[in-house]
């Protein structure tokens, strides 16, 4: 996830920005244009928990993600039940999931974009906001009672600042969480492990142990293959070393700086002494052919198989992959047992790694003309961010798809299924009814975003909530000027980062030279980077203190 800031220069200079921080870090929507010419549609009363109906009927347009999995039907539930309850109807722009980044770009260049772009990553926000093509969404919190009403109930002001772009707004609506909510860990075959005796590893040290006794006992296996290596080599099991050393991210959340909060400053990730110290263990599990060399290049499906017929017994996992793939893939055998086990701590502790923010939505600045704006602005709120608008987007209707009993628990209609949870039902509440749909189900409290949640996965989210939440880096915003040279200077970092880091881990490089890759990682501008990184944070601290 990104963030970002600023700094004064002269005095007379130095008040103004100041002014300007403090009305835009407000989020008083007094500092937007005049309203009254759009609120055609839109609710007189509307405030958090009241039902949104738009007071004549309206459409809006929505760029729609189009998943594989549950690809769009024009007659689903959802889509007819939601124009009953709002009065407003979705024109979805459908865009296939594998090209939904590349073509959502390209609709805002060429200002054609859908009035509504959800499934929207804080980091993709920064591209567009010099363009003048998104809606500077904080300057109308104020018609959004519900978003105001979690983030203050939930005391999500700190992650919410991470949003903030040089000129203190932010552009992007965020998914909440309640609770931050972690799910992808490593799953292990517990029936090799019950075997050899061995305990759930808890570290990552007890994990270099268990793969160990596995070796020892089967030498012609790598006990450990692992997957989502495409396109970013190890993507998944990276990114967790790297949180569980105290980073921001790597693998497929890389990022290019980590705060330190004891030296209170950001460093480069790549080029930290603990990112070292990840890669020496990694190196030590594929010397010792714990590790599969191969796990950083394969295709998930050949990991799986590898799975499947018994030459590895540890990989990557989320709780879907554990029920829908694996357990699936080892049906024939039928002693094989596998588990998600609880994230491996490491040198950062006990932590929960996971953000509260979730992938949002951005707006059209384009809506901002419309004479529904504010009615669109109500609707969003409701749909996203209200308790019932939540709960239809994710459970459906009452009677149809879910029961609801006296003390509010929800069920699953018996005739209706999800996740396997009612595997012999006709119906699905993806494919046949559009619910639970990744477009607009995502966030909430605890109990709603792990309704669905076996309950192994249940007793999984409980070891996480236990660990202590990792707190957001301080934010740092960039001045557009900054943002267009450091966006010069990334891809070239990154890329130098991804191909060393796979040569050190497969013993390519011997860490002797680790000097030399940082030197290398200079002349690609590291240090003029973290300059600027530097400097941005230091101008949002004397701003805002």
């Amino acid at each position: 996830m990104s963030r970002r800031p600023w700094r004064r220069v002269a005095t007379a200079a130095a008040a103004l920005l100041a002014a300007t921080s403090i009305a835009a870090c407000s989020d008083d929507p007094s500092d937007a244009q005049d309203l009254s010419e759009n609120r055609v549609g839109a609710m007189a009363e509307y405030a958090a928990g009241t039902q949104f109906k738009a007071t004549e009927p309206l459409s809006f347009s929505v760029l729609y993600n189009n998943h594989p999995n549950y690809p769009l039907k024009n007659d689903w539930l959802f889509w007819s039940e939601l124009t009953s309850r709002t009065n407003v109807t979705l024109d979805p722009v459908a865009v296939p999931l594998s090209d939904y980044n590349q073509k959502r770009s390209l609709l805002i260049g060429a200002g054609d974009a859908p009035l509504l772009i959800p499934k929207t990553y804080p980091p993709d926000v920064n591209t567009f906001v010099s363009s003048g093509a998104i809606l500077p969404v904080s300057d109308y919190l104020d018609l959004m009672p519900n978003l105001k009403d979690k983030i203050e109930k939930w005391n999500l002001k700190p992650e919410i600042d991470t949003l903030r772009q040089e000129d203190g707004k932010f552009y992007l609506l965020p998914g909440l969480h309640e609770k931050p909510w972690h799910d992808y860990s490593l799953a292990v075959r517990t029936d090799i492990m019950q075997e050899l005796n061995l305990e759930v590893p808890k570290t990552w040290d007890d994990l270099y142990t268990v793969l160990k006794a596995m070796k020892a006992k089967y030498p012609d296996v790598y006990p450990f293959s692992d997957r989502w290596s495409q396109p970013n080599p190890a993507g998944n099991l990276l990114n967790l070393l790297a949180v569980s050393y105290g980073l921001e991210g790597a693998g497929w959340n890389f990022q290019h700086v980590s705060w330190d909060p004891e030296a209170k400053k950001f460093e480069y990730t790549g080029a930290t002494e603990k990112y070292k110290q990840m890669l020496q263990y990694l190196n030590k599990l594929v010397a010792e052919k714990l590790l599969d060399p191969e796990s950083f290049t394969q295709t998930d499906d050949v990991a799986r198989q590898k799975l499947a017929n018994g030459k590895s017994f540890v990989i990557s996992a989320n709780a879907q992959a554990v029920v829908n793939d694996y357990r699936p893939d080892l049906a024939r055998n039928a002693n094989a047992k596998i588990a998600k086990i609880p994230l491996p701590v490491g040198p950062a502790g006990e932590i929960n790694p996971a953000s509260r923010l979730e992938n949002g939505m951005m707006i059209s600045s384009k809506a901002r003309d419309s004479k529904n704006f504010v009615a669109m602005m109500q609707f969003v709120d409701w749909l996203w961010y209200s308790d019932a608008g939540q709960e239809f987007a994710k459970w459906g209707v009452e009677g149809t798809t879910f029961t609801k009993d006296a003390a509010g628990k929800h069920t699953l209609a018996p005739d209706v299924n999800v996740i396997g949870l009612n595997p012999d039902a006709p119906k699905h509440l993806q494919k046949d009814f559009g619910f639970y749909n990744g477009v607009f189900a995502y966030g909430g409290t605890p109990e709603l975003v792990q309704a669905f949640f076996s309950p192994e996965e249940q007793e999984f989210q409980q070891v996480m909530n236990a660990r202590t939440p990792k707190l957001p880096p301080p934010p740092y915003p960039l001045r557009d000027e900054e943002r267009e040279q450091v966006s010069l200077w990334e891809t070239p970092l990154r890329d130098h980062v991804y191909q060393a880091t796979l040569q050190f881990i497969l013993g390519q490089r011997d860490f002797a030279q680790w000097d030399a890759y940082l030197a290398e990682l200079k002349s690609k501008n590291m240090d003029a980077y973290m300059e600027t990184v530097t400097k941005a944070y230091d101008r949002y601290q004397q701003a805002n203190g």
